[in-house]
């Protein structure tokens, strides 16, 4: 009896503290002329935003200088991260027109950078990457000059999709890698860390000259020591750019928050990553993926 008490787990069943969110993380409320125009337009041609179905703390800010990250196929996704405030389910049919309508809204604001992502569609990989190249194709054709970033799924790991993506010559490929490996399985559902980095080190040698990107969240129980090995994960690739931003729980359905970190952390975290050889690192309490997109590339 005392052998098998040794080995007994105590579960925590009350919910952790709550912590009250820090001053440096206040975003300004969407808002302006700019804003709703964007709103409109998306909601005409009917497109999906990251911006909105992720909840994204910056939608204000980036919708009023006219930047926005178009989401491509639907806005429901396959997989369950912990993390996501993107609806999950049973996606409806690919719509093959997606791609017209994105390039069309992109030449009606203007946009001299545009940012493309969409949900998992594990479903249909290499329907997903062909909807991809499309729509780079279609910016380019409805908005001549316009540079293109594409924030991209793994894919499952298929190569035959990823070379569809990169065949497409975005200006820059990105693809998150979220979290540190220990925590992969609870925030990163479906996917894998070797992976990820397996497809950001295979575009490189499809694409030597491609600009590769990818960001990583903090506050979600990692450790200091667990971030920076990460990032020289990513260097070591040659992974040019890097985001690093702190993780929000956008419901009580989703992770906690660990812990936020100060901005001072996230200013040693810069220099670290600096130091390691990326080309440019954006990092800050409410950085994001596509945050300040557009100053990343030379």
């Amino acid at each position: 009896m005392s052998c098998m008490a040794t080995q007994l787990v105590q579960i925590e069943v009350s919910p952790p503290p709550r912590q009250p969110k820090p001053s440096w993380l206040r975003a300004r409320p969407p808002m302006g002329e700019n804003y709703h125009e964007l709103k409109r337009l998306a909601r005409s041609l009917g497109l999906h935003t990251v911006c909105e179905s992720a909840q994204c703390p910056n939608i204000g800010e980036c919708w009023n200088y006219r930047t926005a990250t178009f989401m491509l196929l639907g806005d429901i996704c396959t997989r369950h991260c912990g993390f996501c405030a993107v609806p999950k389910g049973r996606p409806g049919p690919i719509d093959l027109d997606e791609p017209r309508r994105v390039a069309q809204a992109v030449a009606t604001l203007g946009l001299r950078h545009a940012v493309i992502t969409s949900v998992n569609r594990d479903d249909d990989n290499l329907g997903g990457a062909r909807i991809f190249a499309d729509t780079i194709r279609e910016v380019r054709r409805q908005a001549p000059g316009c540079r293109v970033e594409v924030l991209i799924p793994d894919f499952q790991g298929l190569e035959a999709a990823l070379k569809i993506v990169v065949q497409a010559a975005p200006d820059i490929l990105n693809h998150n890698t979220e979290t540190v490996p220990r925590l992969y399985r609870a925030v990163r559902s479906g996917a894998r860390y070797q992976r990820t980095l397996g497809l950001l080190r295979r575009a490189k040698e499809l694409a030597p000259a491609l600009l590769t990107k990818s960001g990583v969240m903090v506050g979600l129980g990692e450790t200091m020591e667990e971030l920076l090995a990460v990032y020289r994960d990513l260097a070591a690739l040659g992974c040019d750019v890097l985001t690093i931003g702190q993780y929000l729980r956008p419901s009580r359905d989703h992770l906690p928050v660990a812990r936020y970190y100060t901005p001072d952390e996230f200013a040693f975290m810069k220099d670290a990553a600096s130091a390691m050889g990326f080309r440019h690192v954006e990092s800050g309490p409410l950085v994001r993926s596509s945050y300040h997109a557009h100053e990343h590339v030379p």
